[in-house]
């Protein structure tokens, strides 16, 4: 069994802000302790429930978090901020199955540090379905035909991928007070709660059926501002919706749209002045 752990940070255990997930700040060391741990108890479970094979992205901000050293010496890891396919980088159908680890939920939506690939995001939509990370990694997946049969993270994490993908096993480490205070689990429980969510994953993964994309997916953005828009709009093929900050491309497939989501980000980005 071939498995693929994608590691974001503002779902892990006991993180609350942004002091915890920005480096410099002072407790993001600390953090990457935690989310380095928390990795390690699923690759562990996963090798003693059968898989061979496991790849963990790490998936959060410039993509170098995770302590490579103090990995498990089972897993092979994808280190580093410029990926094709960012958070679900080198996902095929070869995989079995999909962990999403340390994940949270969408903009504009309650949860710890929720928030769609960047802050200039107010939300996203393929075709009528509203997406965030969650979502958009979930049909990657499911364009390749591989099940996402596992998410750890907050309370709204898990609460957004059990409306999209039924009988997905989720483990909620930590209850969302508000954007930047949580009830956390303590981290030994919820490693042990992580232990026994990857077992029951990896065993029932052939019940969980891939969130398959639709075709010629029309992806819909819709920035916080209009200078944002703007600045996505360069990219061809994007149009303004006319009265919105949202902007619409239809793409020929869901690996394009994905691609075409990280191309706007970067340039809405550019916008000053937010």
């Amino acid at each position: 069994m071939k498995l693929y752990v994608s590691v974001d940070m503002e779902g892990i255990t006991g993180l609350a802000d942004y002091t915890y997930v920005t480096a410099g700040e002072r407790n993001y060391e600390a953090a990457r302790q935690t989310m380095t741990k928390e990795a390690n108890t699923v690759i562990e479970q996963a090798v003693q429930s059968g898989a061979s094979e496991i790849l963990v992205n790490d998936s959060h901000s410039k993509m170098n978090n995770i302590l490579f050293e103090e990995l498990h010496e089972e897993a092979n890891l994808i280190s580093g901020d410029f990926k094709q396919f960012s958070m679900v980088h080198g996902l095929d159908n070869s995989f079995d199955g999909v962990c999403f680890l340390g994940y949270h939920s969408r903009a504009s939506m309650p949860g710890v540090m929720s928030h769609s690939m960047s802050f200039t995001v107010k939300t996203m939509y393929l075709n009528d379905v509203e997406v965030g990370e969650i979502g958009m990694n979930a049909y990657v997946a499911g364009y390749h035909g591989v099940p996402v049969i596992m998410l750890a993270g907050d309370d709204g994490a898990c609460r957004e991928i059990e409306a999209l993908i039924p009988g997905v096993v989720t483990a909620a480490v930590k209850q969302s007070i508000s954007r930047s205070c949580v009830k956390t689990l303590h981290p030994k429980k919820a490693r042990a709660l992580l232990a026994e969510k990857t077992m029951e994953a990896v065993t029932n993964r052939k019940e969980i059926k891939p969130l398959t994309p639709p075709d010629n997916p029309i992806l819909k953005m819709e920035f916080n501002n209009y200078g944002q828009a703007e600045w996505a709009a360069l990219m061809p093929g994007v149009t303004i919706i006319e009265g919105t900050t949202m902007v619409e491309y239809k793409s020929k497939d869901m690996l394009e749209a994905f691609r075409a989501m990280l191309v706007m980000l970067e340039l809405a980005c550019q916008a000053k002045y937010c």
